[in-house]
């Protein structure tokens, strides 16, 4: 009598350890990092334009107010345009390859330093481009209004911070070694200030954090 045929074996699927499911999820985590600083330094790519045209516009308000001489005047306007076109050299650099983290991570780099010559060139404005009457409300305006502008053009924490320490820093020395007519009590006006827009800017910064979607799981890169 025949023995009786066997049905082929099916492969049994593998399954699927606690560890691997940790790595995939953990793996979608870095992924879903990495989508979002990229969008962080394509929307820091794009508002940087905004920042190149809008420094030299300020700085001309500026001059016209200050009615200095041409000496002073053409020096100020060449580190305020020296930045400006910095920041467009590397905007149309990168821009395009709007997308490329390794363009974008470079991009990032090369705006910090300009910002933080944009401050110093801005800052330097205090010694070179505003009168020696100039009073508390306009040295004021003058630092901190310009850091806010910055601030709400560049919407990015890091980089408001980079152009704000070194303005203020400059703006609040010439109120006492220039001298302007500010004195040391526009000087201490002008740091007040500045430290209310620094904390308004970390305010935004974590209530718009709050509103993002949170990192998958709270894992660590994978």
């Amino acid at each position: 009598m025949p023995a009786p045929k066997l049905a082929p074996s099916r492969p049994q699927p593998e399954i699927e350890t606690p560890r691997d499911a940790l790595g995939a999820v953990a793996h979608l985590a870095e992924l879903h990092r990495e989508a979002e600083e990229t969008a962080r330094l394509a929307n820091l790519l794009g508002r940087s334009l905004h920042f190149a045209i809008a420094l030299p516009v300020l700085a001309g308000a500026t001059l016209v107010f200050g009615r200095l001489g041409i000496a002073e005047s053409a020096t100020w306007a060449a580190l305020v345009l020296a930045a400006s076109l910095a920041v467009g050299v590397s905007y149309r650099r990168t821009i395009g390859r709007p997308f490329e983290r390794a363009a974008l991570k470079s991009f990032s780099q090369d705006m910090s330093a300009v910002l933080v010559f944009a401050g110093f060139a801005w800052g330097a404005g205090a010694f070179l481009a505003l009168p020696t009457t100039t009073g508390i409300g306009a040295v004021v305006l003058f630092a901190a209004g310009a850091s806010a502008a910055v601030a709400l053009l560049l919407r990015e924490r890091e980089s408001a911070f980079l152009f704000l320490a070194p303005a203020t820093a400059l703006a609040s020395f010439a109120c006492v070694l220039r001298p302007l007519d500010a004195g040391a009590l526009g000087a201490a006006f002008v740091l007040l200030a500045s430290g209310a827009i620094a904390g308004v800017i970390l305010l935004a910064q974590r209530w718009t954090a709050r509103e993002n979607l949170p990192d998958l799981a709270g894992l660590p890169s994978a």
